[in-house]
């Protein structure tokens, strides 16, 4: 395995200690998770590894059986959201 050296701010340090505790792991383990996950967005193969939202919320696409077919894009279906 490879080794480097990496200079944090105390501030960057701190928070990367307090997750290590949290979790378990090493800064170390910790580090190579973050670098792993970085990369895969930066290549654009995050999603290959990633669920999406409508793969998680597959299970309920489509299940208000008395909606309108256009609820999701109808602003009409909107009037008085969130208003009380």
């Amino acid at each position: 395995m490879a080794v480097i050296s990496l200079k944090l701010s105390d501030e960057l340090d701190q928070l990367l200690s307090e997750q290590a505790q949290r979790t378990h792991l090493s800064k170390s383990e910790l580090m190579r998770r973050a670098l792993q996950a970085y990369l895969r967005v930066a290549n654009g193969s995050a999603s290959d590894s990633e669920p999406s939202a409508g793969d998680l919320l597959a299970d309920l696409i489509g299940c208000c059986a008395d909606a309108p077919p256009d609820l999701s894009t109808n602003p009409v279906h909107l009037a008085g959201f969130g208003e009380r």
